[in-house]
């Protein structure tokens, strides 16, 4: 197990395990899916160093995005001093294989590398099962609320309600 930067070419297979996964949060999650995420966001996340796959053989088996600000979905409690783990996206073929623990042991040493105090993670909607998912992978689970202000931010925060995740570093 490799876990890199994205690059360009990695771009269609990124945009095929969006489409996978919005596939299956279709059946799983009816009323919440991810919408389609625009080409240009993707590309400046790879060119931005901000966009990482996990890879498997050579095979890319997860994919996510990290920010160093969310102000518009963390509000008040935004912190300079954190990463945002967003858009964990897993090939099926290796579902099962809990990467999220493999993100969050590799974004603690990522985070303490860049002088970061938080790792943080949200979700829309209340999935019990991956909220426990989170928390059993380290995350404290800081609860649920309605974002005040959600026009600037994907379709899918514009409905429910968003579960909010944190790892504060020692």
């Amino acid at each position: 197990m490799i876990i890199t930067h994205s690059n360009i070419e990695d771009i269609p297979e990124i945009f095929k395990l969006y489409k996978l996964a919005t596939d299956f949060q279709k059946i799983k999650f009816p009323n919440n899916q991810w919408p389609e995420f625009d080409q240009g966001l993707i590309t400046s996340e790879i060119v931005e160093n901000r966009q990482f796959k996990l890879l498997i053989e050579n095979e890319i088996a997860c994919i996510w995005a990290l920010t160093y600000s969310d102000v518009q979905i963390w509000e008040e409690s935004e912190n300079e001093s954190s990463i945002y783990i967003h858009r964990i996206a897993t090939n099926p073929l290796y579902r099962g294989n809990n990467f999220v623990q493999n993100i969050v042991d590799w974004s603690i040493e990522y985070a303490r590398k860049h002088n970061k105090q938080y790792i943080r993670m949200d979700t829309c909607g209340k999935n019990d099962k991956l909220i426990n998912h989170y928390k059993n992978s380290g995350f404290n689970f800081l609860g649920m609320k309605k974002l005040k202000n959600t026009s600037d931010l994907p379709s899918h925060y514009h409905k429910g309600d968003v579960c909010f995740f944190e790892i504060k570093l020692e």
